[in-house]
């Protein structure tokens, strides 16, 4: 059986971020998380968040190793992955008629094309309920500044490799014209934690 993918860069930041999760999703029920990756977040914040149900989500080529992360963990309140890939496939819950007040992704609007992000979004500002709430961790600039030399060697790093590299907070805060961003959250490694809210 295959080893279970892992990522030192989750490994690094899960415990930071689930300081922030956990005020953040206190009163929330059903998380969706996009862009799953290894499987080795969901897991954890699903370990330490017990009172909410974790919902993964990928392309499919990544659903084999965050299965095995769910099978090892043993845990009742984290689901299998479901296929989406922003531009392919239907949001997700909507064929089950799932409502997700909770949404959750990182490190995915900086390798994602700025058409899929401006869709993705959209998406979460049509789809998550009033009062909802959306935390979005990753590399982002803010009025068009980048916040370490780092930072700027690696959005080079990232069109060179074709991907979309990094979005500044303020035209995230205009393809999603429903969420408030209500706290910026600093993290470890020039990274930020975006904490929005549904009007």
């Amino acid at each position: 059986m295959m080893e279970k993918p892992f990522s030192q860069a989750c490994e690094n930041n899960k415990h930071p971020i689930l300081r922030v999760l956990s005020r953040a999703f206190s009163q929330t029920q059903r998380v969706l998380e996009i862009g799953s990756g290894t499987g080795q977040h969901g897991v954890f914040f699903a370990q330490g968040l017990p009172h909410l149900n974790w919902h993964c989500s990928d392309q499919v080529g990544y659903h084999g190793g965050i299965n095995r992360w769910i099978a090892d963990a043993g845990l009742n309140n984290i689901l299998p992955p479901t296929c989406f890939k922003v531009g392919e496939d239907e949001f997700p819950g909507i064929t089950e008629n799932l409502t997700f007040d909770g949404v959750f992704s990182a490190n995915t609007a900086h390798i994602m094309q700025k058409h899929e992000v401006v869709q993705l979004m959209s998406l979460i500002d049509k789809h998550l309920p009033k009062e909802g709430v959306f935390c979005q961790y990753g590399p982002f600039t803010r009025d068009g500044e980048f916040s370490s030399q780092s930072n700027v060697n690696f959005h080079h790093d990232l069109l060179r490799r074709g991907c979309g590299g990094y979005r500044d907070v303020n035209e995230l805060t205009q393809w999603a014209p429903s969420l408030t961003l209500v706290t910026v959250h600093s993290m470890p490694a020039n990274n930020l934690l975006l904490e929005w809210r549904k009007n």
